[in-house]
């Protein structure tokens, strides 16, 4: 891995087709994923969200996404996740294999943070299955500790945390 030149910017529609298409073939069969795209495509192309990636010498290897609009599917009816112009949340943080664990994600969603600050918002939310034990507390860590609301998603619990960004 040394050598890599990692990078964390906002997607290219190539590159967001690109990172999907990985997503997919590893998920064969599950034509959710097909659908997931087609509506990351769109909600990108329409200012809805905005899909930011981790690119090793210009490869996608990770990616995560602002949702900016109460119409996204991942935030339908969940008051406070989004609100428009003042809430944002980072929606699918991933990551191959090879490259967990270094601090990648991290980096990106600091990435994140920082482009939801400068165009004004004023708060910034993440969802966590709550069986996700280590992920909760890696979010608590990085300062989302308000919480915000819960849904039940695929019969199981989900949180959502906020954090200011004033």
């Amino acid at each position: 891995m040394e050598n890599i030149k990692f990078t964390y910017v906002p997607a290219t529609t190539e590159k967001l087709i690109e990172i999907w298409d990985k997503t997919i073939a590893s998920h064969p069969g599950d034509g959710r994923w097909v659908e997931w795209k087609q509506n990351a495509l769109e909600d990108n192309a329409s200012g809805r969200s905005l899909t930011f990636l981790v690119l090793a010498d210009d490869r996608p290897v990770g990616e995560g996404t602002l949702l900016f609009s109460e119409e996204c599917g991942a935030v339908v009816d969940l008051s406070g996740v989004v609100v428009a112009g003042k809430a944002t949340n980072i929606n699918g943080l991933r990551i191959e294999k090879a490259f967990e664990g270094q601090g990648h994600i991290s980096r990106l969603v600091r990435e994140m943070e920082r482009y939801a600050g400068a165009h004004g918002y004023e708060r910034i939310t993440i969802g966590v299955d709550a069986k996700e034990t280590r992920n909760i507390a890696i979010y608590l860590h990085w300062g989302y500790t308000q919480f915000i609301t819960h849904e039940i998603e695929e019969d199981q619990p989900v949180l959502y945390y906020g954090k200011p960004l004033v």
